[in-house]
């Protein structure tokens, strides 16, 4: 039986509680400790998964191995690069950092260092997107819709790099093609920062994509449309499923031809399971996670070149 990697969580507030409950649950998996600022919320968390409670990540053992990092962005590169420099394997929360430059001295800090670098886009772990891959073969349009009720948590960053950042993550996953072009709108309601943006993305090889996201609506919505030569797919991320629509046999009417519709539903799964347990493998085998620290900068970078033309 393979040794459990001794892990610990950085940053346990709302999402970094999960994760720490996800490695508590592992048998793959040690969970020395967790650490946060806030001292009280550390002992809770501690308390809740059997593990110690830290207020400073530079008081963790040396021997830990891997770290999730689940601070604000505005710390992602300092906390992140303090455990890749010592060769400690870090799954981090997207956005990957708040800058190209930070982003670029991660990356390279992790391959100088031989440490995993991790970027938690988790919708790559989503059923949907695993069943659907071999489907998504030559996106021509793609219109994305994540919105979501106005939450305080995330609101240190705008709606395009807490919420539309992994849409771009999906969509430039699936078009593997340069961006050529952007144009975007957005607009702030109950925050400083753009509460609901739109985007236009032109990709070199002609695909178009037409991304909207917001975190001021009544529900949660996740849903993404997929314009192919020979299909025509719908998906539904919140409630996994997706529908896919060809040219049927015969015609509907004259000139018309008939359409083929194929339902598909997905066990709801539980995606940031499968984020830490590839997470995990990939410290076991050696091999590349599924979303790359390079992955995570080419998000960051579009991204970016939509708040730039806001």
């Amino acid at each position: 039986m393979m040794k459990p990697v001794k892990v610990a969580v950085v940053g346990v507030g709302y999402l970094g509680q999960f994760h720490a409950e996800k490695y508590a649950a592992l048998p793959g998996a040690e969970l020395v400790a967790v650490v946060d600022t806030d001292g009280v919320r550390a002992d809770e968390v501690a308390g809740k998964v059997g593990t110690r409670a830290l207020t400073d990540y530079r008081a963790l053992p040396d021997d830990v191995e891997a770290v999730s990092i689940v601070v604000p962005t505005q710390y992602h590169h300092a906390t992140a690069r303090y455990f890749l420099a010592r060769g400690v394997h870090v799954l981090l929360e997207k956005p990957i950092t708040t800058t190209l430059e930070e982003a670029d001295d991660l990356i390279r800090t992790a391959a100088e260092h031989k440490a995993v670098l991790q970027v938690g886009h988790l919708e790559r772990f989503n059923p949907v997107i695993e069943g659907l891959e071999s489907y998504l073969t030559q996106p021509g349009f793609i219109e994305s819709v994540r919105i979501a009720p106005f939450k305080p948590r995330g609101t240190d960053v705008n709606v395009v790099l807490d919420l539309m950042i992994h849409d771009i993550d999906i969509i430039q996953y699936l078009v593997k093609s340069p961006v050529k072009e952007i144009n975007s709108i957005g607009a702030p309601v109950f925050t400083d920062e753009e509460d609901i943006a739109n985007a236009r993305i032109t990709f070199e090889n002609g695909c178009v994509a037409n991304v909207t996201a917001s975190r001021i609506s009544l529900k949660s919505e996740r849903r993404m449309r997929v314009f192919q030569p020979d299909s025509y797919i719908t998906v539904d991320f919140q409630n996994k499923k997706a529908a896919i629509f060809r040219k049927g046999r015969g015609e509907m009417m004259p000139g018309i031809p008939a359409i083929a519709m194929e339902e598909k539903a997905f066990e709801p799964g539980d995606a940031l399971l499968a984020e830490i347990g590839d997470f995990l493998d990939c410290i076991r085998s050696g091999r590349t996670p599924r979303v790359t620290g390079e992955d995570g900068r080419m998000a960051l970078e579009t991204a970016l070149k939509i708040n730039n033309k806001m």
